[in-house]
Formats: structure tokens, C-alpha cells, sequence
């Protein structure tokens, strides 16, 4: 049976801790056996597959035969109503369904798809056999398998842009706010090409180290003519809170007479975003990754 806390995964919410989880668990396993270190980053694409199956809860592996032969049942019987890849179109999806979660291998969908639920719309299929409704129930379970399980993902090389262009690129549109001692190493800082990529298009902000230094700030300017300076914590429609240099906290209600000005560090890469092209980001990548 697949767990239902899988439906959080399609969210995205438990991919880092499964990554470190995992991980975790891999090594203790190779120290354990005084094998080399095997972690989730060096995990073959079967590993990552099968650790991320077992950690998360999706439940047995979907049989990659049934699934093709489900693949036309399906889209002949089930796809006009639930989409082509089961993720909903008139119908709902099926990739949460409760049906679909707590099944295995069809042995709860086949006869449910056998008898139907025709007061809700769901026709039944009397006249196909059990073979091709458990060929369907194991085409449903491998577009879940498809959406949940981040193990199965394969990222390929993307060090494929020209180095020359992506220097020209950083000497054009970033030293105007950087300076070479940011790029110093940094190739070195990332543990694959993918997160580097990911790093310079959009850094990340820390949360918990004290490194204040992509944080919002805001210069706010009271009735009275002072202004509040620091940095942001909270800000809506209604109010702003700054922590000032002392570290004092300012809850300061954005009524008549308030002005607010908000600097982002990371405007100049929202700008960037927009116009930046696949070329850019190839460019960047592959020269960025040389400075080791």
C-alpha cells in the first residue's frame, strides 16, 4: 500500500529531507560495512529510485510491462475523462486518489474498475478481463511513480554553452554589482553544475547562519519626518517590521503619511530572469564552472 503522505511529496515538500535522509542512512550503512561512503548524489539512478520508493512510502515498484500495456487501455477507456497521463481533465486527478494510493498491484482498482461507480459517472468495465484492468491500475501507479519519486530523475550534462560568451556575459551584466572575489572558486562551491546553475541565476538567502547580507531592507519614513532603517522581517499592505542596527524590532502600521522603500538585493537578478535565454544560462554555467 502506498502511504498517503506521498501526497505531499507531489508538492515538493519532502524532497530535500528525503535527499537527507537517505543520505544519512546510505552512510551509515557503508560505515557500518567499513565500505566507501556512498551517498545519495553518487547513488546510481536504480538506488536513488529504490531508497526514495522506500523512504517516502510509494509502495512496490509499478511493473514497467503491465504499465505499457495499460498505456492504450487507458487512453482508449479512462483518458477523455481523467487526462492522458491520469492528471485530470474533466474528471479528477487520479495521481492523489485514495483508490489508486492504497492499491498495489490492482488488486483493489481492478474490481473497482470491473463494477464502476455508475450514481457518480464512473461507468463500469464488465467486459474487459482482470489482466487488462490490473494492466491499467499498474499504468496508473507508473504515472505516480513518474510525478513522487525524484530518485527516478535523470539531470543531464548541462555544461554545454561556449565559456568565452558566458565571461562576456558576467563581465557585461554582473560586475557592475559584483566584483571578481565573488566568483573567485566558485565552481568549486557547489557540488554539481545544476546547483551552480541554480546558485548564480538565483542565490540563495540564508536563514540561519547570521549572513544578513541578501536580506530585504527598508528605509521608513514616519509622519514626524524620522526614518526607520534596517531590515525586513514582515511586510503587507497594512504594515512593515524592520530590525534596526540595535536589533530592535519596529512594528510600524503603513497608514496616511508612511513611506516605504524596500531594497531587494537580488532585484538585479529578477531583472535578469526576464530576459535571460537558455543560451545565457548554458554560457554562464560552463564558464563559471572552470573558476575551480
Amino acid at each position: 500500500m502506498r502511504h498517503p503522505v506521498f501526497r505531499a511529496v507531489v508538492a515538493g515538500v519532502f524532497a530535500v529531507l528525503a535527499e537527507i535522509s537517505i543520505s544519512q542512512e546510505a552512510q551509515t550503512g557503508a560505515q557500518e560495512g567499513a565500505q566507501q561512503q556512498v551517498t545519495y548524489q553518487n547513488m546510481t539512478p536504480e538506488q536513488r529510485a529504490a531508497a526514495t520508493r522506500a523512504f517516502l512510502g510509494l509502495g512496490p515498484e509499478p511493473d514497467k510491462a503491465a504499465a505499457a500495456r495499460g498505456a492504450p487501455l487507458f487512453e482508449r477507456a479512462c483518458a477523455f475523462c481523467h487526462g492522458s497521463q491520469a492528471r485530470g481533465a474533466t474528471g479528477a486527478s487520479l495521481i492523489t486518489s485514495d483508490m489508486v494510493l492504497g492499491d498495489d498491484h490492482g488488486e483493489h482498482l481492478a474490481p473497482f474498475l470491473k463494477k464502476g461507480l455508475p450514481e457518480k459517472g464512473m461507468p463500469a468495465f464488465a467486459t474487459m478481463s482482470d489482466d487488462e484492468l490490473k494492466d491499467i491500475a499498474e499504468f496508473v501507479h507508473m504515472q505516480v511513480e513518474d510525478v513522487a519519486n525524484r530518485g527516478t530523475y535523470h539531470v543531464l550534462n548541462i555544461l554545454v554553452g561556449n565559456r568565452a560568451l558566458g565571461q562576456d556575459f558576467v563581465a557585461a551584466r554582473c560586475m557592475s554589482c559584483h566584483t571578481a572575489r565573488t566568483f573567485a572558486h566558485i565552481g568549486s562551491k557547489f557540488r554539481s553544475p545544476e546547483q551552480l546553475q541554480r546558485g548564480w541565476i538565483w542565490p540563495m538567502r540564508p536563514v540561519s547562519s547570521g549572513d544578513n547580507s541578501l536580506a530585504d531592507t527598508a528605509d521608513v519614513k514616519t509622519p514626524d519626518g524620522g526614518v526607520i532603517s534596517g531590515r525586513v522581517t514582515q511586510v503587507s499592505d497594512f504594515r512593515i517590521t524592520v530590525v534596526d542596527r540595535a536589533g530592535k524590532a519596529n512594528v510600524i502600521d503603513r497608514k496616511p503619511g508612511v513611506e516605504v522603500r524596500i531594497k531587494d538585493p537580488l532585484a538585479a537578478h529578477q531583472e535578469m530572469i526576464m530576459t535571460l535565454t537558455n543560451d545565457d544560462m548554458h554560457n554562464v554555467t560552463a564558464y563559471l564552472d572552470t573558476l575551480k
